[in-house]
C-alpha cells in the first residue's frame, strides 16, 4: 500500500504589501484572506511575510493579527528586516552619504517644502506642516522637529518622505533625478508624498534577504502587490502577483493576476500556489 504522504509548502516564502492587497480599500483585513494565510502556514507549512513602508511599530497590528509563527517582517519599503518575536531589526539598510546629500541640496533648493526622516525609534520632521505631522504620527515613533538641517541626527537614515503639494512634489522629483545616478531608491507614495530610500534598498531585495535568513531558495519566492512602490519587490520574486486592481505596468510584469483586493486577492495567490507548487 502507498504512503500518504501530505504536501508541502514549507520551502516558498510569501510577501504581501498591506494596505490595498491583503487589505481591502477600507484598510480592513479580508477574512478570506485571513484563512488561507492560515491554511497556508498551517496546513501547508508555507512562510509568510508582510512587506511594507511602514515602520515596526506602525505595523505591529498588521502582522500580529496574523498570527503568523515567524515574526519577521520587512519594514519601512525594505530598508530593515523586523524580527517581532525578538522585538528588533535584524538587518537593515539605512541612507548612505550620498542620498543624505541629495534631501539637503533638495531641501535647500525647495525653502518651502518639508520633509519627514524615520529613523531609529524616531521621527525627525523639518520645517513641519499639518501634513508632515499627520504623517510621523501615523508611523508611531516619538517626533522631534527641525528647521535647521546642520542640526539633525544624521545616523540610521531608513527612510525620507517629502510632503507637499502634487506640483512641489513633481519639481522636487525632476530635481533629485537630475542630480542622481540611480532613480530605484526614488518613488511617489501618494500624491502628496515622495520617497527616498537607500540607492541599493528596495522591498524586493528585503525579500530575498529573509528568503537567505529562512534557509530558501530565490526560485520559491512569491509576492504580492497592488501599486508603483511594489514594482520592484515583484521584479525581483521568482513569482510575482499582483492584485486585480493594479495598475497596467504591474500586470505585465506579474505571473498571475488576482482578484480586486476587496475581494480576497491574498487568498487568491496561495489557492493557486497550493494548486500548483505543493510538492
Amino acid at each position: 500500500m502507498m504512503e500518504n504522504t501530505k504536501k508541502t509548502l514549507s520551502h516558498w516564502l510569501i510577501a504581501s504589501d498591506i494596505d490595498g492587497t491583503i487589505n481591502d480599500k477600507g484598510r480592513r483585513l479580508v477574512k478570506r484572506n485571513y484563512d488561507a494565510i492560515h491554511k497556508y502556514i498551517n496546513e501547508y507549512g508555507g512562510n509568510f511575510t508582510l512587506a511594507s513602508g511602514r515602520s515596526p511599530d506602525s505595523m505591529r497590528k498588521h502582522f500580529k493579527r496574523l498570527d503568523i509563527p515567524d515574526g519577521k517582517a520587512i519594514v519601512i519599503n525594505g530598508a530593515g528586516i523586523y524580527d517581532f518575536a525578538e522585538e528588533k531589526m535584524i538587518w537593515t539598510s539605512p541612507l548612505n552619504d550620498k542620498c543624505i546629500d541629495l534631501v539637503r541640496k533638495a531641501a535647500k533648493k525647495y525653502p518651502t517644502i518639508s520633509f519627514q526622516v524615520i529613523s531609529d525609534k524616531v521621527v525627525y520632521i523639518f520645517r513641519p506642516t499639518l501634513s508632515s505631522r499627520i504623517l510621523a504620527i501615523n508611523a508611531k515613533y516619538p517626533i522631534k522637529y527641525f528647521y535647521s538641517f546642520e542640526a539633525m541626527p544624521k545616523d540610521n537614515w531608513y527612510k525620507v518622505i517629502f510632503t507637499g503639494l502634487p506640483p512641489a512634489l513633481k519639481l522636487i522629483d525632476k530635481y533629485i533625478v537630475s542630480m542622481s545616478d540611480t532613480t530605484e531608491n526614488l518613488m511617489f507614495s501618494s500624491a502628496w508624498s515622495y520617497e527616498i530610500v537607500n540607492e541599493d534598498t528596495n522591498k524586493g531585495k528585503a525579500v530575498l534577504k529573509l528568503a537567505e535568513i529562512l534557509g530558501l531558495e530565490k526560485e520559491n519566492t512569491a509576492a504580492i502587490g497592488d501599486y508603483f512602490n511594489d514594482y520592484e519587490m515583484l521584479k525581483m520574486v521568482a513569482f510575482p502577483a499582483c492584485c486585480g486592481q493594479a495598475p497596467k505596468e504591474m500586470k505585465k510584469i506579474s505571473k498571475f493576476v488576482a482578484c480586486h483586493c476587496n475581494h480576497g486577492a491574498v487568498a487568491d495567490l496561495i489557492e493557486y500556489m497550493i494548486t500548483n507548487f505543493s510538492k
